[in-house]
């Protein structure tokens, strides 16, 4: 079975504070040139994307440097609920590293855990922006387990908006540097989260970007029908 998980692109779509609005508007139509082509604008972080590690590091490797099976991932979805607008995610939401011990598991660890938070019901609205955030021991968590993360929301770490408390909240990238710098991957903005098996592959190839930062994705997961959830 498959099933998209990636947000449409177009026109006055979301984006994260100060990046580039997107715009995606005909240029030659069938009625006046007897073919259509369309002109898009956005930046490399539009919809949903995956980051590279020169995203957040001046010296990390670019996306169109990598495998493209670096970006074929054996995904393990997690659920996050409940959580508070800009409430950190901590370890005990994360599996233990002990579960994917071979011995003990009989099965493959994953290299992507996907964090359903339930942000993904928010897009297209201003509380999109007060997602939950990795803290720095869920960040630590990941790296421990080998896997980086997917997420319904803006990013792993948290995003300004109007409702930003501040406070114990961390500013800059922490979250994003933590996987980047282990060349975990992060796969941002994902949706149709809800009946998804515990287990299943997600593709999430991007555009061959040269010296690319990040890149806008299809992502779409793929299982057996007979899988459990």
């Amino acid at each position: 079975m498959f099933r998209d998980l990636s947000r449409p692109i177009e026109t006055g779509m979301p984006t994260y504070p100060g990046d580039p609005a997107v715009t995606l508007a005909p240029d030659a139509t069938h009625e006046s040139d007897g073919y259509a082509t369309s002109e898009l604008r956005a930046g490399t972080h539009a919809g949903t994307h995956v980051d590279a590690p020169r995203h957040t590091l001046p010296e990390g490797e670019t996306v169109d440097a990598a495998d493209p099976g670096r970006y074929v991932f054996d995904a393990m979805l997690v659920d996050c609920r409940p959580l508070d607008p800009r409430e950190p995610i901590e370890p005990a939401a994360l599996p233990e590293p002990t579960r994917f011990d071979a011995e003990d598991a009989g099965e493959d660890a994953p290299d992507l855990l996907v964090l359903r938070t339930g942000w993904a019901a928010r897009w297209g609205t201003d509380r999109y922006r007060d997602h939950p955030y990795l803290s720095a021991g869920a960040a630590a968590r990941c790296r421990e387990l080998g896997a980086g993360v997917g997420l319904d929301t803006f990013g792993p770490d948290p995003t300004p908006s109007a409702s930003d408390a501040g406070g114990d909240e961390p500013a800059g990238t922490p979250a994003h540097d933590a996987l980047l710098s282990d060349s975990l991957p992060i796969v941002e903005n994902l949706c149709e989260l809800d009946g998804l098996p515990e287990r299943f592959r997600l593709y999430a190839f991007p555009l061959r970007l040269r010296d690319g930062d990040g890149s806008p994705v299809r992502a779409v997961a793929e299982w057996r029908a007979d899988a459990p959830e």
